[in-house]
This record gives structure tokens, sequence and C-alpha cells, in this order.
């Protein structure tokens, strides 16, 4: 099942008007930056806070802020890249997710971020990135491995892969905290989808949400504080799926746990919100809504 809802076995566009928008954490101000006839998603936030790279159509680009204008980024023969993509802690390498074609399934790779080639750390699928330690020496993604879908991490040079959760139904967007101690990442394992949170070596996993809604993709901000997850209305989707063309919601809690604060409500869901989108001063969010066309 999740195989077709993350990576198909070749990239396609959704026939969509995309809007890169930004929002002010404070003021709730939404800005368009861009707008794209064509499916773009998933923007990352620079260091420098002067760029957003995001995905389209297989391959990832690099928009700048002032000028508007996107470029494209080398990673060569990784041309099926999905909305799992990370930026290292010092910006100058980029993991990507890419549906490899001899069987269409994601595995995780790492390119340099001015463009080179790909280097290949996860032989096993299908893997779908998520989160790289504050360190720079472990990636952390979900796996499916045997028929079931877990949190798994791996250095940054490849090797065994250690897995830190087992249990029944789906685990996903696994993101590291700032400091290193933990990881963000949601969870099916109580019935909707909810946040939890866990140590970064697996123990003492904590729900965070408990609300009537599906939960999903935690962020954490660059100074720790807060959270930010896109949220599906019960009923409107299953707890496992994340889909496009939903209505959903934008949503900011502490990262201490506690009741959560609605930021925006749009049209969107898969591609809104999938990657840590918070600008590097913690104030923004960066974020894709979409149009139908008719």
């Amino acid at each position: 099942m999740m195989d077709t809802l993350k990576i198909p076995r070749r990239i396609t566009g959704r026939n969509v008007i995309s809007t890169l928008e930004t929002i002010n954490i404070q003021t709730g101000e939404r800005i368009v930056r861009s707008q794209f006839d064509y499916l773009i998603e998933a923007p990352n936030w620079t260091q420098d806070g002067k760029k957003l790279i995001y995905n389209s159509l297989g391959r990832i680009y690099s928009f700048d802020i002032d000028s508007q204008e996107s470029t494209v980024i080398d990673t060569g023969y990784a041309d099926q890249c999905n909305n799992d993509h990370v930026l290292s802690p010092d910006h100058t390498q980029i993991a990507i997710s890419h549906a490899t074609y001899e069987d269409g399934k994601s595995r995780i790779y790492v390119v340099p971020l001015e463009g080179g080639n790909p280097v290949l750390l996860t032989p096993m699928a299908p893997s779908y990135l998520h989160g790289w330690s504050p360190n720079g020496s472990e990636l952390a993604y979900c796996a499916e491995r045997n028929g079931q879908y877990d949190i798994y991490t791996i250095s940054v040079t490849g090797g065994v892969e250690t897995q830190l959760t087992d249990v029944v139904g789906l685990d996903d967007g696994p993101e590291y905290s700032p400091d290193g101690k933990h990881i963000w990442f949601n969870s099916t394992r109580t019935g909707l989808m909810q946040v939890w949170r866990m140590n970064a070596d697996g123990s003492e996993q904590t729900q965070m949400t408990f609300d009537e809604s599906n939960n999903w993709f935690p962020h954490v901000s660059p100074d720790g504080e807060s959270i930010a997850y896109i949220t599906y209305r019960k009923g409107d989707v299953a707890p496992g799926d994340h889909p496009p063309n939903k209505d959903v919601e934008i949503r900011l809690m502490s990262s201490n746990g506690g009741g959560f604060q609605t930021l925006a409500q749009l049209f969107g869901g898969q591609g809104t919100l999938n990657v840590n989108s918070w600008s590097p001063d913690s104030k923004q969010l960066a974020f894709v809504s979409y149009q139908l066309k008719e």
C-alpha cells in the first residue's frame, strides 16, 4: 500500500497548480512566494534563509526567494526523487529518496548540495528518508521490512541499518531534535495517526498528540521549542494514508507536549509539509498548497 502512496514506479505529476508559501508562526501572515503550473512538493529552507529546496517530477530544485528563480540540482542518475529529502546539518549535502529503475522502490542516496554523483546508502528497499542527525553521522528513515513499516537509522557512510521501532502498523516520519537526544515520528499504533517521540536510541517511545485527527510528519524548529505537523480530519483518510487533494491543517505544538494551535487551513496533504520546512530563525514555515486544474 505504501509503495503506491509514497513512490510509484515512475514519478508522475498531479493535475494541479502549486503555490509555494511561507507563514509567520507569530502573526499567521501567509506570503505567496511563487506559483507553479505543475506539481512541486516539500520545501526545505536553507541555512542562510535565502533558498528553498523542493522536488518536482522526480528532480530536486533550488528556489531563490528574492529572485523567485528555480535551478535544478544535478543528482545524476537519481532522477526519480520523491518528497523525502533532507539537508545535512552543514548544508553541504542533500540526502534524497530515489526510485531505482530496477524495481521502482525508494532507496536513500546522498549528493552534494551543489550537485554531483549520488551515493547509495540503503540497498534494502523501500526506504523513505526523513531525518539527519545534528552531528551529521546518521540518517533516520521509514522502511518496509518483511511486511512491516518501522523506523530505522543508518550511518551516513552506509553499513548495517539499526531498527528502532517494532510494532504492528505504520511508523513514519522520523526526525531528530536539534540537540540530538530525541527522534520525533508518527505512528498508527494506537488507532489514528498520532505524533510520538522517543530517545535517539529508540527507547521511551511516548505518544505526544491525542486528538481525534490523523497527525503526520512532526518537524522540530531549529531552536527546539516547537513542533509543526500536518493534520487530516478523522474519517477523511485512513490513519495510514497521507494522500493529496485534501483539506488539511498545519498545526503547532510545544516540544514539551500539550495543546496545539492551528497555523493554517489549506487544500493539500501529500507534498505540503513532508520535510522540515522551518526557517533558520524558527519564525517561519514554508509549505505548498494546491489547486485542482479544471
